[in-house]
């Protein structure tokens, strides 16, 4: 009987074996590998949000809650996500010195790792707008003349028409543009801060927003010149033309006078 089972064995038998180990070898690794790198994943997710809520103890906690639930000295975090976090800390504007209309821009206190660390911990309170991707804010391509026209359609009322700011009611006003990140625009425009509205991608799409950045960029960067000379801020043709007609007329009215006052007739008199 063994005799004939070595006959009947096939001479490629040990090969199919070899493949057969070698599959199952890979089986094993499609199934563990991913599994390892999704839970080394969660780990690096889960040591970010201990750390945040180490720095949002010390530097947040007094205003917003130790929940992030609010407090009357501050409004509540949960559902704000991590782009509210990463414009509000990344631009200064958080934590706030003092009460006031308006939290104004000032010198960035937290490394940006820090605030990706701040940023974990309060998504972890709530889903909300998510910190956008290099890739995502890139200009490069974008549609100049669209931007604009999104600009002054949605922005300009506040911001005036090349982004250089203006007053508010109430002590608000609606900051300078020039200058600010392609990031920190893009997550303004995802998370509404203050009293700016929110336009998220339902309303206005990932590529609108890159092309408004991409104009912002344009009409404030130093290749752009502006032919009528001083430009007033930007305000604008009508507020300009206010601003030529009331101080031309005011220097031919002084002129006028001045003449009047040199001619022969009044230094006999």
């Amino acid at each position: 009987m063994k005799k004939l089972s070595a006959r009947r064995r096939h001479p490629l038998a040990a090969v199919v074996v070899l493949l057969l180990a070698l599959a199952a070898t890979g089986g094993l690794y499609a199934a563990f590998a991913p599994a390892g790198k999704a839970q080394a994943d969660e780990t690096a997710q889960s040591l970010a949000i201990d750390e945040g809520k180490k720095l949002y103890t010390v530097g947040c906690a007094s205003c917003h809650g130790t929940g992030g639930q609010g407090t009357t000295d501050g409004p509540s975090l949960v559902g704000v996500g991590s782009a509210a976090v990463d414009f509000q800390v990344g631009t200064g504007r958080m934590p706030a010195q003092q009460p006031g209309a308006q939290v104004p821009k000032k010198p960035v206190i937290y490394s940006q790792a820090q605030i990706d660390q701040l940023a974990a911990y309060v998504a972890s309170l709530g889903a909300g707008p998510i910190t956008p991707t290099d890739k995502q804010v890139d200009p490069a391509g974008a549609n100049i003349a669209k931007g604009g026209e999104l600009f002054r359609n949605n922005c300009a009322q506040c911001h005036n028409f090349t982004g250089k700011g203006g007053a508010l009611t109430k002590g608000k006003f609606a900051p300078d543009l020039e200058g600010v990140s392609p990031k920190h625009i893009y997550e303004a425009m995802q998370t509404g801060p203050q009293s700016m509205p929110s336009f998220p991608d339902t309303t206005m799409p990932e590529q609108e927003k890159k092309d408004i950045i991409a104009y912002i960029q344009t009409v404030n960067g130093a290749e752009t010149a502006s032919p009528g000379g001083l430009s007033l801020g930007g305000l604008g043709p009508v507020s300009e033309g206010l601003f030529a007609w009331i101080f031309g007329l005011g220097a031919l009215i002084a002129t006028a006078i001045w003449v009047a006052a040199h001619t022969a007739k009044a230094k006999k008199s």
